[in-house]
C-alpha cells in the first residue's frame, strides 16, 4: 500500500474526541468559473455537514469541522447534469450527484489532506499531487500558533505545461486544451512510478522526472509517495483557509510575511509567470 495513503488511514482512526467543532474551514473560489468542492471523511471519523456543493467565482463558504476529523478536500471542474446524473470532467466522485456521499475524487485531482488533533495535539495537513493535478490550491492556517503553521499548496496552473504523455485534454467552450495532469503512476502503471512492489520503500522509490516536474513548480506540495519531509505541515488550535486558484504573486507576498519557517518557498522563483490566464482563472507557468 502507498505509505502516504497508509498514513492518511492510520491518522484518520486516531485522536477522536467527539463531534464538537474543532475548526472552521473557509473555502474560497478565486477561479473564473464555478467549481464544485468535494469532501471525503476518513475511516472512523465524524462526518461533515456536506460532502459536495457548488462554489461560484469570488464566493466563499465556511464549514464547521468536527474535532479529530481527518479527510480530503478537492475541487471538481467542468461539471454538469446529463440524463439526470451529475458529473464532472475532472476530479469527479462518481456519485451522480453534487454531494459525493462518501466517494473520493477520481484522479487526476489536486488534494488537500487534513488530520486534526493528531499526535501531540497537532493538526497535520498537506496539498498532494501524488494523484495528479487539476486545479491550483492553497491552504493556510488563520493564525500562526504551535507547530510552525506553514502555508502550503500549488499556486500555479500546470495544465498547460503538463507533459504531453500526462496531459488530459478536453474541449471547453469551443477551446481544446489541458484540463488536468495525470501522475506518472496513473499514466503508465509502472511500479517505479507508483512506489509499489519491489519499489515500495523510501530506499527503492525515488522521485521521477515526472514527479520532479510537479515539485519544481510547487515546492511545498507532495509530489510522490515518500515526499513527507518537505510536504507535511503542522499547526494547532486554529481555523484554516482553502483557496482554489490562488493568486501566486499576492499569496507569496502576503504569506511570506508570516515567518512560518518552512524550508521551501510556495512558488519556485526561477519559474516565469505570464499575466494571461487559463479559463479557470489561474496563471500559467513556463520555463
Amino acid at each position: 500500500m502507498d505509505p502516504h495513503l497508509l498514513l492518511f488511514l492510520l491518522l484518520s482512526t486516531s485522536s477522536l474526541s467527539g463531534i464538537e467543532s474543532a475548526a472552521t474551514f473557509k473555502l474560497t473560489n478565486l477561479c473564473r468559473q464555478t467549481i464544485w468542492p468535494g469532501l471525503l471523511s476518513g475511516a472512523n471519523t465524524a462526518q461533515l455537514p456536506t460532502t459536495g456543493f457548488a462554489l461560484r467565482p469570488g464566493k466563499s463558504r465556511a464549514i464547521s469541522i468536527p474535532s479529530g476529523w481527518s479527510g480530503r478536500i478537492w475541487g471538481r471542474t467542468l461539471c454538469g447534469t446529463a440524463d439526470g446524473k451529475f458529473s464532472c470532467l475532472t476530479a469527479d466522485c462518481g456519485s451522480g450527484k453534487v454531494e459525493c456521499g462518501g466517494s473520493g475524487a477520481k484522479p487526476p485531482a489536486t488534494l488537500v489532506e487534513f488530520t486534526l488533533n493528531g499526535a501531540d495535539g497537532l493538526d497535520f495537513y498537506d496539498v498532494s499531487l501524488v494523484d495528479g493535478y487539476n486545479l491550483p490550491m492553497l491552504v493556510f492556517p488563520q493564525k500562526v500558533t504551535r507547530g510552525g503553521c506553514g502555508a502550503t499548496g500549488c499556486l500555479i496552473d500546470l495544465n498547460g505545461a503538463c507533459p504531453k504523455e500526462l496531459k488530459v485534454v478536453a474541449r471547453d467552450k469551443g477551446r481544446v486544451g489541458g484540463v488536468a495532469c495525470r501522475s506518472a503512476c496513473e499514466a503508465f502503471g509502472d511500479p517505479r512510478f507508483c512506489c509499489a512492489d519491489a519499489y515500495s520503500t523510501p530506499e527503492t522509490c525515488s522521485p521521477s522526472v515526472y514527479s520532479l516536474f510537479f515539485k519544481y513548480a510547487c515546492p511545498r506540495s507532495y509530489s510522490y509517495a515518500y515526499d513527507d519531509k518537505t510536504s507535511t505541515y503542522t499547526c494547532a488550535n486554529t481555523d484554516y483557509t482553502i483557496v482554489f486558484c490562488p493568486r501566486p504573486y499576492t499569496s507569496q507576498e502576503v504569506l511570506g510575511r508570516r515567518k512560518d519557517g518552512a524550508s521551501l518557498p510556495l512558488v519556485n522563483k526561477t519559474s516565469m509567470y505570464w499575466p494571461s490566464r487559463h479559463p479557470n482563472g489561474a496563471f500559467s507557468s513556463v520555463r
